[in-house]
């Protein structure tokens, strides 16, 4: 019999090692050059291994590169005139897309189901953008989960990626080359935010 502590799987040390420095790199300083298309297409597939529910695959990605980021800063810059947003929140809307390289939008698509809530849906489609993150990051680049407030416009959405209003954006992963590292952020305390059974 095997002690408590002992895995059912073999232990991947190095993956572990990998998880716990893990972090984000800053978007705004990615450079050239970005993965190739069988490079991408690899860490897609990885990223696809993702709990999706019964095979529901509640999602759909669009690759994003050069021409598509001046489509959608424009259209950032038009619906922000149209709410009359200040010049701070409409340059946060464009600003993301100009300055961008590569991306995979994750798009939520909920599917009929009557096992599954939309709700689990959606967290799986947060599951795909966390896989795919690291999958970049494991393969050495920077990458970068992002949304924006243009995101989470419906006129936007629709505009920009097609969306339903069933859809929504769950994330926008930017992939491309790391500026200078940053200082890892502090993390939670576990001792503060577990709490180990219900007494």
């Amino acid at each position: 019999m095997s002690a408590p502590d002992s895995p059912h799987l073999p232990a991947d040390p190095a993956t572990l090692a990998f998880l716990a420095r893990r972090q984000s790199q800053a978007a705004k300083l990615f450079t050239d050059p970005t993965p190739g298309r069988a490079e991408l297409e690899r860490i897609l597939a990885i990223a696809l291994r993702t709990p999706d529910h019964g095979k529901l695959e509640p999602w759909r990605l669009i690759v994003l590169a050069r021409p598509d980021f001046a489509l959608l800063a424009d259209l950032a810059q038009a619906r922000a005139d149209e709410i009359g947003a200040d010049p701070e929140t409409a340059e946060k809307g464009r600003g993301q897309f100009e300055r961008a390289r590569l991306a995979v939008a994750v798009i939520f698509s909920p599917k009929a189901s009557t096992k599954t809530p939309e709700a689990e849906q959606f967290l799986s489609a947060g599951a795909l953008c966390m896989n795919l993150l690291t999958a970049a990051t494991a393969a050495g680049w920077g990458a970068n989960w992002l949304s924006g407030w243009p995101s989470h416009d419906e006129i936007f959405r629709a505009r920009a990626f097609g969306c339903t209003p069933a859809e929504r954006v769950a994330g926008i992963v930017h992939i491309a080359t790391p500026g200078n590292a940053l200082p890892d952020r502090p993390r939670p305390d576990p001792a503060r935010v577990v709490q180990w059974g219900l007494r």
